[in-house]
């Protein structure tokens, strides 16, 4: 006993005399830069325009994504698709057509206004687009663009359905057969796709449900707005801890992380996102929260430019997300690092990204909230 008791006394002291350890104090974290908030103006409206009216009549070069039954499908690009021929592929076309009715809505006295009504009106005609339906009649091409094409084709349906213009109802009128089809090949597709596709470019589940809920919402189809919602929630609402650090891959234009949440914050009342979003990405209520940029190392590469797009993305999902969300707002600064970024590149740049590129810039801005 009295041996315990003198090696407590002993242990006690050496306590006693040991140096206190220093106070661990957290390591603050760095300030946030305060971005410059892009705007879109008439100047840059001018500027992006340019990128869309170089190409919508550009035959090639042309990447046609077809499937060939047999001699008769060898055309050319403007007799398989007499509407959406231009800009190297299908899908770049429809957004390319939907940058200019986006541009001149917002700015009806853009420079040659009246040549870019009539430039959209000889494309899209109802006997152009009659040809357009019938690609899609083909057996080996039923499942052409999908989904990415049909999202940006919903996307042009939609603003030409709210432009206030008598050339937007002309318009309207002659693409109807092809957002009808459209429309319907989503409503049959939907119930058949067991699995979302979550790569960062064309496939994109997300993203080609984002774009058809728009259009759903726009022009009030409930039975589209249906059906995405319980689609997007048998794919995402038990969805966790997304690895958003693993982004981007080299050849993304999409973030599959940010496309799946600006998807559910669109379907989901805003509690049941909050709560959704903080399993989903934890990381994006921290005030800090920041998201290097994608870096473009040759831009004349077509691939490795699509990380120009996945910037403008980004964005347009991240402001997707802050909307009415007080909490979430810091993302508005995070989503103008990543446009401040890509924009000064895009206009007088190679072909590679002009074709496409300028209609993410014009959406991207689009979606900025201002101070």
């Amino acid at each position: 006993m009295k041996r315990s008791s003198l090696l407590l006394i002993a242990l006690l002291c050496l306590n006693c005399n040991s140096p206190q350890k220093e106070q661990a104090h957290p390591i603050p974290k760095q300030a946030v830069q305060v971005e410059a908030i892009p705007a879109l103006d008439v100047v840059q409206a001018n500027r992006l325009a340019k990128l869309p009216l170089a190409c919508i009549h550009t035959e090639y070069p042309n990447k046609l994504n077809q499937t060939l039954g047999g001699e008769q499908d060898l055309q050319s690009p403007q007799q398989l698709h007499p509407a959406f021929y231009g800009c190297f592929d299908w899908h770049s076309s429809v957004h390319g057509h939907w940058s200019l009715v986006s541009l001149l809505k917002q700015f009806p006295d853009l420079t040659d206004a009246e040549g870019i009504k009539q430039a959209l009106l000889s494309n899209i005609t109802a006997d152009k687009i009659k040809a357009e339906v019938a690609y899609f009649d083909n057996t080996h091409n039923s499942s052409f663009e999908r989904t990415y094409g049909w999202a940006w084709l919903l996307k042009l349906a939609a603003e030409i359905h709210t432009w206030n213009d008598p050339v937007a109802r002309s318009l309207e009128q002659n693409l109807q057969p092809l957002t009808d089809l459209i429309v319907q090949k989503y409503l049959e597709f939907l119930p058949k796709l067991n699995y979302p596709i979550r790569v960062g470019e064309h496939p994109n589940t997300a993203f080609g449900l984002s774009f058809a809920w728009d259009y759903a919402v726009e022009v009030n189809n409930e039975i589209l707005m249906n059906a995405i919602k319980e689609r997007a929630l048998y794919f995402y609402k038990k969805d966790t801890a997304c690895p958003i650090e693993w982004e981007p891959g080299g050849f993304d234009f999409l973030s599959p992380c940010l496309e799946e949440a600006a998807l559910m914050k669109r379907i989901l009342e805003e509690t049941e996102f909050e709560t959704w979003v903080h399993d989903f990405l934890p990381q994006l209520a921290d005030p800090t929260f920041v998201l290097a940029v994608g870096e473009v190392s040759d831009r004349s590469d077509g691939k490795l430019v699509h990380l120009d797009g996945v910037n403008f993305s980004r964005a347009w999902s991240l402001n997707k997300i802050a909307e009415n969300m007080p909490k979430y707002a810091h993302l508005n600064n995070v989503a103008n690092a990543h446009i401040n970024y890509s924009l000064p590149n895009i206009v007088g740049d190679s072909y590679e990204g002009g074709h496409w590129l300028g209609s993410f810039a014009i959406y991207a801005l689009n979606s900025v909230h201002g101070d």
